[in-house]
């Protein structure tokens, strides 16, 4: 059985070309890149080079990246960089839509005695910018927002809202992990101060992520020891992922406008034929300001993991939410945040495509979902028929 792969926010598969970039330097050019020899060297110019490819990307400049083993340890680092720059400040500003490396994280930082605020998001995911702006305080070490959601794909204005901080003297930090190589970002042309990747969302290998470090920003390293990365991180560096990341970064900076033109003509057409054909069903987040490859769409009265389990039956993949969340039986706390009703909340699918996806995959969706939505209503406790011609969810 042929597997439709769309769950690309929760990982990607390694394109062919970065998978044979990585190949050689884990049995043919293994030299640790720190060592005196030529062996060593020839691994660390390789590394100068994917540090180069990654930094395009983003508009950066190769010395503004610290490699990392994930968005997460991006994440962490970021915050308690900040935190560690201005120990006299006990305020961090974040949304209440964050992924939880970042939501998890403040909340464990509350108990150690940070002032927290998580600010609401409307029911189309939107922030509000004045309520944000007077959140802002002589004591905010630093703000943290996601440039895209990772459940909705809704984008916020990071560039707007990095710009206030740094006007009151604030650190700007932005998850950009599901952004990156799905939406143009070009680091030259805003303020924010620390910016998070990861490498396997953008057809990378797990276990690489990078933090971006404006020029000049006050930085302290997250893990102490040796003196790679310019001792911002020490460990010996993941060689093979590092330039498979730099591949795949390389890949999806040609890849971009395929992003927002084939992906998102793929995902608009999946999302309004299964809004036509399934009675009872909501876009969940802002339709015109979102990635162009993810669609979050609840189906009310029936069960988002009763859902997965039966597109599984014909190989397709999807999520009812954050991978890193998707174990809990609770409505995910991004469509809580947005007021999503209970019995659509439950019903929550999220969609995500990559540039791999193809039409004939979209079509056999459309042709699977309905009959499966339909057969769990008439099995579902809350259903009455006749629900359909109208009333509240």
């Amino acid at each position: 059985m042929k597997t439709i792969y769309l769950d690309n926010n929760a990982t990607t598969q390694v394109a062919p070309e970065v998978l044979e970039a990585m190949l050689p330097y884990f049995h043919e050019f293994y030299g640790n890149p720190s060592s005196m020899h030529a062996f060593g060297g020839q691994v660390a110019r390789r590394l100068r080079e994917a540090r180069a490819q990654v930094a395009a990307l983003i508009g950066a400049s190769p010395e503004e990246l610290i490699f990392t083993s994930c968005g997460t340890e991006s994440d962490n680092t970021a915050i308690r960089s900040a935190l560690t720059a201005y120990p006299f400040k006990r305020h961090i500003v974040t949304s209440r839509v964050e992924h939880p490396a970042i939501h998890a994280l403040v909340a464990c930082l509350a108990k150690e005695g940070y002032r927290l605020t998580e600010l609401p998001v409307d029911g189309q995911g939107r922030l509000n910018m004045e309520q944000y702006a007077r959140s802002l305080t002589p004591d905010t070490a630093i703000v943290s927002l996601m440039w895209a959601n990772n459940e909705t794909g809704v984008i916020f204005p990071v560039e707007e809202a990095a710009a206030l901080a740094q006007a009151r003297g604030i650190l700007f930090h932005t998850d950009a992990v599901q952004a990156v190589g799905k939406i143009p970002i070009d680091m030259r042309h805003n303020l924010i101060d620390l910016l998070s990747i990861s490498g396997h969302k953008l057809h990378g290998p797990k276990g690489i992520g990078a933090l971006y470090v404006r020029q000049g920003t006050k930085f302290s390293p997250f893990l102490i020891g040796g003196h790679q990365e310019k001792g911002r991180r020490a460990g010996t560096e993941n060689t093979p992922s590092i330039i498979g990341f730099g591949k795949a970064c390389e890949l999806a900076a040609r890849n971009l406008e395929k992003e927002n033109t084939t992906v998102k003509f793929l995902r608009d057409k999946l999302e309004n034929a299964l809004l036509a054909r399934i009675p009872l069903s909501q876009v969940n987040g802002d339709r015109l300001n979102r990635l162009p490859n993810t669609s979050n769409i609840s189906f009310a009265y029936v069960e988002g993991e009763a859902i997965l389990l039966m597109l599984n039956e014909f190989g397709i993949c999807a999520s009812s939410g954050s991978a890193c969340t998707s174990g809990s039986l609770q409505p995910s706390h991004v469509l809580r945040a947005m007021g999503v009703p209970f019995t659509m909340a439950h019903g929550s699918i999220r969609f995500s495509l990559s540039v791999y996806n193809t039409e004939a995959e979209i079509d056999f969706v459309i042709d699977k979902l309905p009959p499966i939505i339909a057969r769990l209503r008439v099995l579902s406790p809350y259903w009455q028929p006749g629900a359909e011609a109208g009333g509240a969810f």
